[in-house]
């Protein structure tokens, strides 16, 4: 009996964390289903939403819904900025180039970060008080906050979904990742394209910093740097270029870590996360839903 409480509580714990996991692994697959590009700074940009979500919560006292919002648009507005400013003129350049400038890109948001907001952690403010669903006896407990993150992470990935398949933009998304020349002739603007992409996927990393805030009550100006590799590991577990991909493998990212933390020891949890990369590159390089396409580097 213990052992299923200790297992139903990590797996709720897990679905939280997955929730947050998969929302930033969606940029990482947006970027590169359409130009081949691992944005490494992108859990940075998780690292900004969470800041602004901060400041909109203490100076302007917005409550949870606007300060999301607000979080969301000033991330996707950086997610376009950093896409003209740093990638657009790479567009034809080597692969290493793009990579080494989006590794560029993270230091300058890290650091710049931290001399704008110093390098303290901060306390996130206490948005709605603290409840607890209870089952087997108050042994297994869901507090609100985790139901908050969940039922936000499925309705953004819903919107997702919808924006990809239902609209003008997001037809214009799979016409350019499947062939962008091709796009290019059918009369579809490219870099429109691209940018509302960046813009898209930054959008869901700062909503996840929002998120992270709430659930960890402490955000810090390197706080991107493991959540951004963990959910890059999810999108490749996922299948990178999948969207339906990285929200699974976002999910199962989370389950494995409260899993490896409640059964084992929460020291190791970093080591299985990228002892699972491994493992994907060795076993299945394309990930669970990934298309087995060669490519050169």
């Amino acid at each position: 009996m213990e052992h299923m409480q200790i297992f139903f509580q990590q797996l709720i714990n897990g679905i939280s964390l997955g929730s947050i996991y998969a929302l930033i692994a969606l940029g990482y697959t947006m970027v590169y289903g359409i130009i081949k590009l691992i944005n490494f700074a992108h859990g940075d940009i998780y690292m900004v939403g969470a800041y602004v979500g901060f400041f909109a919560i203490t100076k302007l006292n917005m409550s949870f819904i606007p300060a999301l919002v607000a979080s969301m648009l000033f991330c996707a507005l950086l997610g376009i900025v950093i896409e003209r400013m740093a990638y657009k003129p790479l567009r034809n350049a080597t692969r290493i180039a793009a990579l080494i400038t989006a590794i560029g890109v993270s230091l300058f948001l890290e650091y710049g970060g931290i001399l704008i907001v110093s390098p303290q952690p901060r306390a996130f403010p206490d948005v709605f008080p603290m409840s607890k669903l209870t089952f087997f006896d108050g042994k297994v407990y869901m507090t609100n906050q985790q139901i908050v993150i969940f039922l936000v992470a499925i309705i953004l990935m819903i919107l997702l979904q919808y924006i990809v398949h239902r609209t003008k933009i997001g037809k214009a998304m799979r016409a350019v990742s499947y062939d962008q020349d091709a796009a290019l002739l059918m009369g579809i603007n490219v870099n429109t394209t691209i940018s509302a992409t960046f813009a898209i996927g930054s959008a869901l990393a700062g909503a996840a910093g929002v998120l992270v805030g709430i659930y960890y009550t402490s955000i810090s100006p390197l706080m991107g740097i493991i959540p951004g590799l963990k959910a890059f590991v999810a999108a490749v577990l996922g299948g990178i270029g999948s969207i339906p991909g990285a929200a699974v493998g976002g999910l199962l990212m989370g389950v494995i870590e409260a899993m490896v933390s409640g059964y084992w020891s929460s020291t190791l949890r970093d080591a299985v996360a990228f002892g699972i990369l491994i493992l994907i590159l060795i076993i299945k390089p394309t990930g669970i839903f990934g298309k087995n396409i060669r490519e050169k580097v």
